[in-house]
């Protein structure tokens, strides 16, 4: 019997979890984050003040839950910045149009109408970042300290560069991925890959 109750707490909570995450998204829509206070995110909601802090302890981490959900939903391709880069270097700008899992999870991220928006929040932009670097560095790391042999504090240094760079080139192109952007890309790993 208890287990049962279990469930039903469980689903209710990640219910209201995911409540509280769609509200934060929503008032980003509309309001820069910096303006946002749990007020604002509890009317949003629907609930109460007292609910949101069974929860979640600050906006913050509304934030960072928001950033992990989209960081999953990203990996339903699984490029890294070395993909691209050897995808840009290599190929042309067709094959990278018709091959764009390679690209790195910030770059999938925002191309969904979902959290789009959230990358265009000059007040945020290192948080995400910060984020981003956090959950994809166990990979990248080793994959830049192999490809172009640097050290682990090498590669970390020119991972920070290239997710900071390409997080800034990209929010200064709305984050589209037209003609321009690949164009921009291109340039950019020309100079990055060059010896």
């Amino acid at each position: 019997m208890s287990e049962k109750k279990q469930r039903k707490t469980d689903r209710r909570t990640l219910y209201t979890r995911q409540v509280i995450k769609d509200a934060l998204l929503e008032l980003t829509n509309r309001i820069p984050y910096e303006k946002i206070n749990v007020t604002m995110l509890c009317k949003q909601a629907d609930i109460a003040r007292a609910t949101f802090y069974l929860h979640y302890d600050s906006l913050d981490e509304v934030l960072d839950a928001v950033i992990d959900d989209a960081l999953l939903f990203s990996e339903r391709a699984d490029g890294t910045v070395v993909d691209l880069l050897d995808a840009l270097k290599d190929s042309s700008l067709r094959e990278l149009r018709d091959h764009e899992e390679i690209l790195p999870a910030c770059q999938r991220i925002a191309d969904s109408d979902k959290y789009h928006h959230l990358f265009m929040d000059p007040f945020i932009s290192e948080h995400i970042i910060n984020r981003i670097a956090e959950h994809e560095r166990a990979t990248v790391i080793p994959e830049l300290m192999r490809h172009y042999d640097l050290a682990e504090d090498e590669a970390e240094m020119l991972f920070r560069f290239i997710l900071n760079g390409s997080f800034a080139v990209n929010r200064c192109l709305g984050w589209e991925k037209n003609e321009r952007w690949y164009r921009y890309q291109k340039i950019l790993s020309r100079f990055i890959n060059r010896d």
